[in-house]
């Protein structure tokens, strides 16, 4: 029986990817961080936390990674933990470079010290492109991060490459551009789209507040993301790999997606700051735009390129884009309230 270790267990990802590793056989243990109330609601939805071996862990504490991944016997280990919001690392720029910059040398370090031959994956991310400079973005696209989130993962993704490339490390990057599920944060603008219409759909009247509703961004679902994770770490060599679906949306038309799935028909009117969107059929406002949710500087198009995964690993997304917001969008309207 294979063993992996999954940081960030507890999160989307590693909620979905636990579940697959599952499925194929393996011996699951996670790392978690240590708090009074312990986020599992996604492993207990996906009705796997009794199957994992959960562990007290935290990238910021060298001694912590150290007696873990001493005491654990492991094959591969994955590590999706960081602070993943985007708009909090501006307002956490030092909490964001120490998790998700700092946190992957001292996993990859101690990895090296104690467990060379594991299999090591890092979470990289397409917002390390940022001001891109060339459409579609592929693995040899130049970096020019616009967010400390995406400086952080620059620095965690070349030093993966680093760890490879020195030390002969099985150690493979998946730049992953933007997947969602109906197990994504609330803080992020899909989900917080699609709990936001359900409310309005069972007879909520707060209107959807958003920021740049021409943002676009290459939106895959999570579930199928995670598997192009796992075929990363079984190949002979390492190396990084983008996952997208290659079709780019807007927030609003993501937004109109969903609200579709819940029998809205949308008028749209207005532009910029002044731009509203209203339910036909009720005559509610369900969006309007706040600029406080815009940010401070924004990417620019983003779109990938994943023929290396698909000609290497075998891997295409399912999933469309449609389908991924109906799912969420019914997925939260059938949610308690």
């Amino acid at each position: 029986m294979p063993t992996a270790f999954i940081t960030g267990i507890t999160g989307q990802d590693g909620a979905y990817l636990a579940q697959l590793l599952l499925e194929k056989g393996y011996e699951v243990h996670g790392g978690v961080r240590r708090n009074s109330q312990p986020e599992r609601i996604r492993l207990e939805r996906l009705g796997i936390e009794d199957r994992l071996h959960l562990h007290e862990f935290e990238l910021t504490e060298p001694n912590n990674i150290f007696r873990t991944l001493r005491d654990v016997a492991m094959d591969e280990f994955y590590n999706l933990a960081a602070q993943s919001f985007v708009g909090a690392s501006w307002d956490m720029p030092v909490h964001t470079a120490d998790v998700d910059a700092m946190g992957v040398v001292r996993v990859l370090d101690t990895l090296r010290s104690l467990r060379p031959e594991v299999r090591f994956y890092q979470a990289s991310t397409s917002e390390m492109f940022g001001q891109v400079r060339e459409v579609p973005q592929r693995e040899t696209t130049g970096f020019h991060p616009r967010s400390p989130y995406g400086a952080a993962k620059v620095y965690g993704h070349y030093i993966t490459v680093n760890y490879r490339e020195s030390f002969g490390m099985h150690a493979s990057s998946g730049i992953l551009f933007n997947h969602e599920s109906p197990l994504r944060g609330e803080e992020f603008v899909t989900r917080k789209i699609t709990r936001g219409l359900a409310r309005l759909a069972r007879g909520g009247n707060d209107p959807v507040e958003l920021g740049n509703m021409d943002a676009q961004r290459d939106w895959g679902f999570a579930g199928d993301y995670v598997e192009g994770m796992w075929r990363m770490l079984q190949q002979e060599e390492a190396g990084d790999y983008v996952l997208a679906t290659g079709v780019t949306t807007t927030i609003r038309d993501f937004f109109t997606y969903a609200a579709e799935a819940l029998d809205m028909e949308l008028d749209w009117q207005g532009e910029g700051e002044a731009e509203t969107a209203t339910d036909r059929r009720t005559g509610k406002r369900v969006m309007q735009v706040n600029p406080k949710f815009y940010r401070p500087a924004e990417v620019d198009l983003l779109i990938g390129d994943a023929g290396k995964a698909r000609d290497r690993l075998g891997w295409a997304p399912r999933v469309g884009i449609r389908e991924l917001a109906g799912m969420m969008a019914r997925a939260d309207y059938d949610l308690p309230v």
